[in-house]
């Protein structure tokens, strides 16, 4: 084995859970011809698997490793059709631009590999609004402010902006077509950066006079944050007064951002809004058949249908059982049961959006062993914050209550509820202790 890829493995049982390691980076084979680090899996599944969950973890700790950042082409054995190619591009992508600033001696545009197309949206009742309005805004004919997208996790946000930059990429490509796609977050930590290097009026250069597009997602980041909101809104204005295109993602209607300045609020509400739904049953059964083709399984109707009944509010949650489902199908060497179907379903989500907030109050307050009434009360306690901003993101993703609602029942305003969900929001993407912790609340509250 290459002595090169014996280090970045070893890197990288330190970077990721055990758990992870053993099952998808431990079996792979690795070696570096000219800065290309080759991968060989044990099958076209594994193979396939690191190449969407790992590939930009792989090369993050590989250019630790070695000083540069190698290209990865991945090899899945494939039974007696041999090896199956992957190279480094993200399945269904085109490669684009993506613009993200740091200072005047950066060249602003550096190439990315957008994720998602418009191709492989599947389209649904749920979001054919957004589906058309982000078709619509790669038109010349879109005549609105903005685009505003808001969903819950896991319904498409994030893949309609990445399709709408990656297909506005392709088609101006020999146009210096500048994009910049970005978190709010990593918007805002880009500006305080510029203020502390003293380089604002360089940022503020950069994104108002290059950009021909915005993409910006978790506007409601900006909750209660007055200075960011204003140099938002002077930067939207410019990019509207020269013509170019702005859309946002976001968890929240405008309308539930009550800590948002008035005019940047009525800026959100001037443009279109396209919420986005949960999938309809048929949607649902639509996806399990590409899912399923996409991972090599076949899977009976009747167990599709047991799925698509389960798993109702949440695409990527979808997409996850699937790929346990054909995981454990073959490490186990057999056909896709209903047995086996119903094992996996129990780590995953079952009847959605009916729990009720006694139950969520009452789960809270045994896994953090403190009395309700301390949940109720008015203390600021660290432990009593957490365990409160909890109940709050377990009411808004397991039943249809509004953020003023969901106040009531803890004497807190909504605004309240909103940056408490906002804060548990980032801990659950950033994986932190607390993001685990609220997942395995979660799973409690769905078995």
């Amino acid at each position: 084995m290459n002595k090169d890829w014996e280090k970045i493995k070893h890197n990288l049982a330190h970077s990721v859970k055990s758990g992870i390691f053993d099952l998808w980076i431990k079996p792979l084979q690795g070696e570096i011809q000219d800065k290309t680090l080759f991968l060989t899996a044990p099958n076209t599944f594994v193979a396939s698997w690191v190449k969407e969950r790992l590939l930009e973890k792989i090369k993050e700790v590989a250019a630790d490793s070695l000083g540069y950042r190698p290209d990865i082409q991945i090899d899945g054995q494939n039974g007696h059709n041999g090896p199956l190619k992957y190279s480094s591009l993200p399945m269904n992508s085109t490669s684009g631009q993506l613009y993200l600033p740091l200072n005047s001696q950066q060249e602003p545009p550096s190439c990315c590999n957008w994720q998602y197309c418009f191709e492989d949206f599947v389209i649904g009742e749920c979001n054919r609004l957004a589906h058309a309005a982000c078709s619509t805004l790669c038109c010349s004919r879109f005549d609105a402010d903005n685009l505003f997208l808001c969903s819950g996790p896991g319904l498409g946000k994030t893949h309609l902006l990445q399709a709408t930059g990656n297909y506005l990429s392709s088609q101006n490509k020999d146009k210096n077509y500048k994009i910049a796609y970005l978190s709010s977050e990593k918007f805002a930590s880009r500006m305080v950066q510029a203020i502390k290097t003293k380089q604002m009026d360089s940022f503020k250069e950069n994104f108002r006079k290059n950009l021909d597009l915005l993409l910006l997602e978790d506007i409601h980041f900006f909750q209660g944050k007055a200075k960011m909101q204003e140099e938002l809104l002077s930067l939207i204005k410019e990019l509207e007064n020269r013509g170019k295109k702005v859309a946002f993602s976001s968890s929240f209607l405008p309308k539930e951002l009550d800590k948002v300045d008035s005019q940047l609020s009525s800026y959100f509400c001037s443009g279109l809004l396209a919420p986005i739904q949960s999938p309809e049953y048929d949607l649902r059964l639509r996806l399990i058949k590409i899912k399923a083709r996409k991972l090599q399984i076949r899977i009976p109707q009747k167990i599709s249908k047991l799925i698509a009944s389960n798993i109702r509010s949440d695409i990527r949650q979808l997409g996850s059982c699937l790929h346990s489902l054909a995981l454990k199908a073959r490490l186990n060497q057999q056909d896709i049961t209903q047995d086996l179907a119903e094992e996996v379903l129990k780590n995953y989500t079952h009847n959605e959006k009916t729990t009720d907030m006694d139950k969520i109050v009452n789960l809270v307050s045994q896994c953090f062993e403190l009395p309700i009434s301390k949940l109720k009360s008015k203390s600021r306690k660290k432990e009593i914050v957490v365990a409160r901003n909890s109940a709050f993101y377990l009411a808004r993703k397991h039943t249809d209550l509004s953020l003023k609602d969901i106040g009531a029942h803890f004497n807190r305003r909504h605004s309240t509820v909103l940056k408490g969900i906002t804060n548990l929001e980032k801990e659950v993407k950033k994986d932190t202790i607390a993001g685990r912790q609220i997942k395995r609340i979660s799973k409690r509250l769905e078995s």
